[in-house]
């Protein structure tokens, strides 16, 4: 009696599908890690915004007297809390040029952060 080679084997078949579920487990896996990620990166970009906006806007207040660093708003301050996060800064009262300093605190599913972000305003 001749056996037909036709096809494929039971265990074929069934290897077949332990790779394919191996490579979906995976992926799932590894698309919850980019989500998760994807949610941290946007509370730090958010957090990078509100402290630059805070610098701009101490610059421009630097800036829009004559002479430069007397406006009223280039002071020390805060804490001012916007989209949740929260920022204060620290304005030096004396100086040609003033290093400025914007602290921002965030909350995060791993807890609260800080980050500082650092420029220098030509009085």
């Amino acid at each position: 009696m001749k056996r037909s080679s036709a096809g494929f084997s039971l265990v074929e078949v069934l290897v077949a599908i332990v790779v394919l579920g191996v490579g979906i487990v995976a992926l799932v896996g590894s698309s919850a890690m980019v989500t998760r990620m994807i949610g941290r990166g946007k509370v730090e970009t958010r957090a990078a915004q509100v402290a630059s906006r805070r610098i701009e806007t101490l610059r421009m207040a630097a800036y829009s007297t004559s002479p430069r660093c007397t406006a009223a708003g280039f002071i020390s301050g805060g804490p001012a809390t916007t989209s949740n996060v929260t920022e204060s800064w620290v304005v030096p009262t004396v100086g040609k040029v003033r290093s400025v300093q914007v602290n921002v605190t965030y909350r995060t599913v791993q807890g609260t952060r800080t980050a500082s972000l650092q420029t220098r305003i030509e009085c």
